[in-house]
């Protein structure tokens, strides 16, 4: 039996605003009116993704709107592009889109509630299965997950839908039915309308032994999770930003891909394929240890320097801009939100010299020079970057600090020793952040 028992014992007491994905069908309206009931309704704000995609999609959300109102409910509507992108079929995107828009409401503490059941779950493991997925995919959706800054659940996801539609009709609820539900041409309802009424004619209890076996698969891939991530910091230097290519390298092949997977999704990018995989443990990692390969995916870019590995976001800049610095101003914000800041310290750059001179910042042009503290004559800095083992990309990206149009300093790396001095309290050091 369905009743809001079932449910509020999954919230939590301290959850602040518990949004309620809700698309006017009938599992998501069964999953208002439930909820409308409990000790949490001032906090409730049901939410409907307006993707655009129908002709309806305007009626359906006054009618959302007015069945929420109707019930005490506060209503938002979010317009979201649900246009696919290259190789992205159209219910992925329109998916996607809804959890980018609900990623983007949730704040520390909210909650967002979805209604998917047992057999909703049921297709996405068999749609998972028939995409060749791993333990990860074969696990289907979890009753609960991070999203945002706060959490969803799934508080249907072991009931079948039997239940639901009990208790719409027992309520008399009016729900939304959407025709494109019928098309068939769409690979979840052709499974929905097509196979899984055929399979259950064989096995009629399919939907709770499949979302068990998900279950199982679920717990599997979370232990796996949790050794690969022992292993991924093993390997991973924090303060480089990058792994350990000699040691990864010494690891099966099947560690290796799981490790690289795991860090993908730590940075939340989407797993590689199993052919990006393969290229990236033959032309990435095993390549000549004094080769600089790389390969562009997902928008970041994946290089080898030396005996590190590093996941790089695609950041592109205009290396022939400059920035005037105001002597009497802190910090600097540069490009893709880089920014400098001169800090006191006991030595660097002399403040009275600092606050008398022009500031000038860009990036390296090549040919440049700079005389180092302790080290005689003056070194080019591709010499420079070479001896100290600077990645290229950091050497493109590194600001260069000009006073009065002479070098001054090279990021937080170096102050030339032609400004650089001693005194208590008395200088600036330069920090980089990036």
């Amino acid at each position: 039996m369905l009743n809001i028992d079932c449910i509020e014992h999954l919230i939590p007491e301290s959850a602040t605003t518990i949004y309620i994905g809700y698309s006017g069908g009938m599992d998501s309206h069964v999953l208002l009116h439930l909820l409308s009931k409990s000790h949490f309704k001032s906090r409730l704000c049901a939410v409907y993704i307006h993707h655009g995609l129908q002709r309806q999609a305007d009626d359906w959300a006054c009618h959302c709107r007015q069945q929420a109102h109707s019930l005490g409910v506060d209503f938002r509507a979010v317009h979201v592009d649900a246009t696919p992108s290259q190789r992205q079929s159209p219910e992925e995107a329109a998916r996607d889109a809804r959890y980018v828009a609900f990623q983007g409401l949730l704040n520390k503490g909210d909650v967002l509630m979805l209604a998917q059941h047992r057999e909703d779950q049921l297709e996405t493991v068999l749609l998972q299965l028939f995409r060749g997925a791993g333990l990860q995919g074969l696990a289907g959706m979890p009753e609960s997950m991070p999203l945002g800054q706060g959490n969803a659940l799934r508080p249907f996801l072991n009931r079948p839908v039997q239940q639901l539609r009990t208790y719409a009709v027992a309520h008399q609820l009016h729900w939304i039915e959407d025709p494109s539900n019928q098309c068939t041409d769409f690979d979840r309802n052709f499974l929905r309308q097509d196979i899984i009424p055929l399979l259950k004619q064989r096995w009629p209890g399919l939907d709770k032994t499949v979302s068990r076996s998900a279950r199982h698969c679920a717990v599997a891939a979370e232990l796996l999770q949790a050794e690969t991530a022992k292993q991924f910091h093993s390997l991973y230097d924090e303060t480089q930003d990058r792994l350990d290519i000699e040691q990864l390298s010494q690891l099966p092949e099947q560690q290796q891909m799981l490790i690289i997977r795991y860090w993908f999704k730590r940075n939340g990018l989407n797993y590689p394929s199993q052919k990006q995989l393969h290229k990236i443990l033959t032309d990435i990692i095993g390549a000549r240890a004094d080769a600089n390969p790389q390969m562009t995916i997902q928008k970041h870019h994946l290089r080898r320097y030396r005996q590190g590995l590093y996941l790089l976001e695609d950041k592109p800049i205009n290396r022939q801009k400059t920035w005037a610095w105001p002597a009497s101003q802190s910090d600097l914000v540069l490009e893709n939100s880089a920014r400098l800041k001169r800090v006191i310290a006991d030595c660097g750059i002399p403040v009275s010299t600092w606050e008398a001179a022009k500031i000038t910042v860009a990036y390296r042009q090549g040919s440049e020079k700079i005389a180092l503290p302790n080290r005689k004559g003056r070194h080019t800095l591709k010499k420079l970057f070479q001896e100290y083992a600077i990645p290229p990309w950091l050497r493109d990206n590194m600001p260069l600090i000009y006073l009065d149009g002479q070098l001054a300093a090279v990021g937080d790396l170096w102050i030339s020793a032609d400004l650089f001095s001693q005194l208590a309290q008395g200088c600036y050091q330069i920090v980089y952040e990036q």
